[in-house]
Formats: structure tokens, C-alpha cells, sequence
């Protein structure tokens, strides 16, 4: 049932009289385990039959107050794959015990959602109509937000999503007030009318990012950069607004837009896992790579089975690897660089 259209003082009223609730109660992510705990005291077991497409080879992460239990590593939705080998790897994601996929762009969406035909129940599946949300300043009204949700869902033959993550702005352009009431008013409605199980935003703003979910308890995860050089900023970092508003992240572009790499084959598996292991060890964020082969995909799930911390060799390595992923970042990813600490 769709409620009335509440004026702008009264949605804002709503939303910092919901602030003052987050006090107490919050359980948090416990360290390498994926088991949920409270504030204080031991972890509290996770039973696997909870876990959507659980595998015991894989491990699952507390995604915040959504309480879902999604595997340590995701798929991401960019790759260069078409149809028949995407459902070729979606269907190794359900045999490795990977249970969420994300897509940020109609044709993702759409591609995705054909993929878990018939197995829609074996992975959330979150989505996002990038160029039809609040990039595009056709789409900064609850209203439109909202008929691009429609549309996606249509186009993708999907009566709801699991999680709709709006696309913000990038560096360079955070989102006024008023776009940020409008962005929490479509979240709020689209919960309301069923059409989406969770909400969330991405955005490449940390300042923005903190502000948004301490203010606005209704969001449920954020997507934002996190690389091998990404750490907690030593004063003002996200992370503590995180935990204090139990939030769920996820962590894109782990591999730097691909500029870890090298032109090695095997080399470059090796890289992506050493990555994947620095980030799973920091227990900060999830992170959804893409993967244009089963091969990649398989690489990932070799990640999780080995050892998390750096030794010394690994961790100079790893930072001389950094230097030369900077160094190597495409123009049209310099903006990375603004993500090392977060």
C-alpha cells in the first residue's frame, strides 16, 4: 500500500527522529568468522541452513542490519562476458557457494536476471539503472527514481530486487540535500511497496557516504572503491560510522580498474588473489570483482581457501605491486587514488 506524499519538513523530521534510535542492539560482523555477535560478548553461531546456497568451502559475511550471510567474495556485474558464458558463470558462482551478484546498468541487469532463470532463489541478485538515477539530472526526484526501478524490473522480468542500490555522483560533485531526500524517499517507497527486499547507495564521496547513512538510517548498504592500497583513514575515517549504524559494504574496483595486472596470465591470478586475501583480512568491506572466465571466477574461490595475512615478503611485494598500479591507473580512473583511505 503506497503511503501519501509526505511534505520535505516531515520526511526530514522522520529521518533524524530515526537517527536517535540506532543506539543500542547492533550486532556486528565478527572478525574472519562471518558469524554475527552483539556489541559485546562472544560470536553468535550462524546456522548454515539460514545461509542462502550455502557451501562449506566457502565463507559468509554478515551484510549489517540486512542479516543476510553473503560469501566473502561476490560476482560484480561489469564484465566482457556474453550471455552463454555469464550463465556458464553464474552457474559455477552457485556451485562455489557465491550467493550475491551485483549489476549497475540496464543490460546487466537484464543479462543477470535471464542467467538465474529458474534458480532465482539460489542468489540475491542487486541492481541499479545507472544511467537512469541520479547521475542523470532527469532522474533527482523520488518520482522518477522510481519509474526507472519500474522499468528496470520490467525489462528484467522481475516483480522485486534484493537490494536497489542507487548510482550516485563521483568525485567532484556530491549530491545536494534535496537530492539526498529525494534518493531515501524512493529507497523507503520501493521497501514499502515490496518491489525491493534492501536499499542502499553507491558513491564515490566518502564525505557524502558518512553523511548519508548517519543521517538516514533507512539505508541498509553502501558500494564504494576499496583497493589494495585502502585502509581507514587515521581521523575521520567511514569505518566507525559503519559499525555504529550497522551498515552493509561492499567494496568495487579491488583490482584498481585492472592496473594490478600484468600481461601474465598466471601472474595475474596470482595478483588476484593476493588481493582478494589483503581485503578479506582487513574485515572492513565485501568485495565483488568482476570475472570474465570460469577461470577467474575459480581464482577467486582458491582465494578463500588461503592464507589471509600477509607474511613480510607479501606485504613489500604487495606494496611495491601498489606503486605500479597507481602509476598505471587510466586517466578516467584517477579518482581511485582519492580512496586510499577511507
Amino acid at each position: 500500500m503506497q503511503r501519501e506524499k509526505q511534505t520535505r519538513r516531515e520526511f526530514v523530521q522522520l529521518t533524524t527522529g530515526a537517527v536517535a534510535g540506532l543506539g543500542g542492539g547492533l550486532r556486528v560482523l565478527s572478525p574472519q568468522t562471518g558469524e554475527a555477535a552483539g556489541p559485546a560478548g562472544p560470536p553468535r553461531a550462524v546456522d548454515p541452513s539460514k545461509i542462502l546456497n550455502y557451501n562449506e568451502n566457502m565463507e559468509y559475511r554478515r551484510l549489517g542490519k540486512t542479516e543476510l550471510m553473503v560469501s566473502a567474495v561476490c560476482l560484480g556485474g561489469h564484465s566482457r562476458s556474453d550471455q552463454n558464458l555469464r550463465n556458464d558463470i553464474i552457474s559455477r558462482c552457485i556451485e562455489l557457494g557465491i550467493n550475491y551478484v551485483d549489476a549497475c546498468w540496464d543490460n546487466e541487469v537484464i543479462r543477470d536476471a535471464k542467467a538465474l532463470k529458474g534458480r532465482r532463489d539460489k542468489m540475491y541478485l542487486a541492481l541499479s539503472h545507472g544511467a537512469k538515477e541520479v547521475r542523470n539530472e532527469e532522474y533527482r526526484t523520488a518520482k522518477k527514481l522510481l519509474e526507472s526501478l519500474d522499468e528496470l524490473l520490467k525489462l528484467s522480468e522481475q516483480d522485486y530486487t534484493d537490494l536497489w542500490r542507487i548510482t550516485c555522483l563521483e568525485p567532484g560533485g556530491r549530491h545536494s540535500f534535496d537530492t539526498s531526500c529525494e534518493i531515501v524517499e524512493a529507497l523507503t517507497r520501493a521497501k514499502e511497496q515490496g518491489k525491493a527486499r534492501f536499499v542502499g547507495i553507491s558513491s564515490h564521496d566518502r564525505r557524502w557516504l558518512k553523511f548519508m547513512i548517519e543521517y538516514f538510517p533507512q539505508i541498509d548498504v553502501i558500494l564504494f572503491p576499496f583497493t589494495t592500497m585502502s585502509r581507514a583513514a587515521p581521523k575521520d575515517s567511514l569505518f566507525p560510522a559503519i559499525k555504529q549504524c550497522d551498515v552493509g559494504t561492499f567494496g568495487i574496483k579491488p583490482f584498481g580498474a585492472g592496473s594490478l595486472f600484468s600481461n601474465n596470465k598466471a601472474e595475474n591470478m596470482r595478483r588476484a588473489r593476493l588481493a582478494i586475501r589483503y581485503i578479506l583480512a582487513t574485515n572492513t568491506v565485501i568485495p565483488i570483482p568482476g570475472a570474465n572466465s570460469m577461470e577467474e571466477l575459480d581464482n577467486l574461490a582458491l582465494a578463500i581457501k588461503e592464507r589471509r595475512t600477509l607474511d613480510v615478503k607479501e606485504q613489500a611485494e604487495l606494496n611495491a605491486l601498489n606503486r605500479q598500479m597507481w602509476a598505471n591507473l587510466p586517466r578516467g580512473y584517477q579518482w581511485l587514488k582519492n580512496w586510499e583511505y577511507v
